[in-house]
């Protein structure tokens, strides 16, 4: 091969290279705007509810098909919430580095993704599943939206409170996607989600209260003292510990669901308390880091429950 031909070769290589290396970011960007961390967390509750609703194993294709349903309705309605608090985003050090603040992605092309997902979401469950868990889950995005993000967030502190019924949301799609239908079962599910969300996002906004004190978001532990919000999160954590009981009578579970959210539910008591005693960052962050923990090893005793009766 002559000189010029081999050079020509290699930079087409290198063209092509740095071609698929932006594409890569590119998506790797779009990725970002789903927020995959908080995805991973409303699965987790969703899977387990089938369980529960099913009194056994449901059908893979079943679970897999709500779980991409639930994963592209959940990753449209963060992409949504990037685009409406980037200003927010760009005050605030830890999301500094977020997609629309970067300029990697622009609002519009945001805005396109997270639309086509919604739509995705949609027609993927409606097609698959059945038009109620269809409409749970765009649903849970629109209140997300509309009630917290746009509404909520910047005027009051009680955003996280009311806000959070969104993310309580997957446990209904979970339950209809099996049944068709909803019960009492799967709305005191619903409210452990709703009570488990101000203690463990409050825990986190503690850490990070002179972010959003610098963003003019009226979070709890911005506008309250540090104690006030210690004893908000041990009643929250008292009035969660009593659903997940309840929860056992209602959703018919048996002794190892009983078991591990009782030992589970005194764990978080004692880090509620332990933050209210020590009035911390540091409890603060623990307190945070085993809420996260609390919830995933709750909703995997459920199922565990379930298979072990009803193999």
């Amino acid at each position: 091969m002559s000189e010029p031909l081999a050079a020509s070769g290699s930079a087409a290589q290198l063209s092509s290279a740095a071609g698929l290396a932006r594409l890569g970011t590119k998506a790797r960007a779009y990725l970002a705007l789903t927020k995959p961390r908080i995805i991973e967390l409303l699965l987790v509750t969703t899977l387990p509810t089938m369980f529960v609703a099913r009194r056994g194993v449901p059908s893979v294709s079943l679970m897999a098909l709500t779980m991409v349903g639930g994963a592209l309705a959940a990753g449209g309605a963060n992409a949504f919430n990037m685009v409406l608090d980037r200003d927010i985003d760009r005050v605030m050090h830890r999301t500094q580095n977020r997609p629309l603040v970067t300029g990697e992605v622009t609002a519009l092309g945001a805005t396109i993704f997270a639309t086509a997902l919604e739509i995705g979401a949609f027609l993927e469950l409606w097609r698959t599943v059945n038009l109620i868990s269809a409409v749970l889950a765009v649903s849970a995005t629109a209140f997300y939206v509309l009630v917290y993000t746009i509404i909520l967030k910047r005027i009051s502190s009680q955003n996280i409170v009311i806000g959070g019924a969104a993310g309580a949301v997957p446990v209904l799609v979970g339950w209809t996607a099996v049944t068709g239908r909803l019960t009492w079962a799967p709305v005191v599910l619903f409210a452990v989600i709703f009570i488990w969300t101000p203690p463990h996002f409050w825990a986190l906004a503690i850490r990070y209260r002179d972010d959003y004190a610098a963003a003019h978001v009226p979070m709890l532990p911005v506008v309250a003292t540090l104690e006030r919000t210690a004893r908000q999160i041990v009643l929250y954590s008292v009035l969660l510990v009593a659903l997940t009981l309840f929860f056992a009578a209602v959703g018919h579970m048996g002794v190892l669901y009983v078991v591990a959210a009782a030992v589970l539910g005194i764990g978080f008591l004692v880090s509620a308390v332990r933050l209210k005693r020590e009035a911390t960052e540091r409890a603060a962050m623990a307190m945070f880091r085993y809420s996260i923990t609390y919830l995933t090893l709750l909703f995997a005793a459920m199922a565990a429950d379930v298979v072990i009766r009803h193999p």
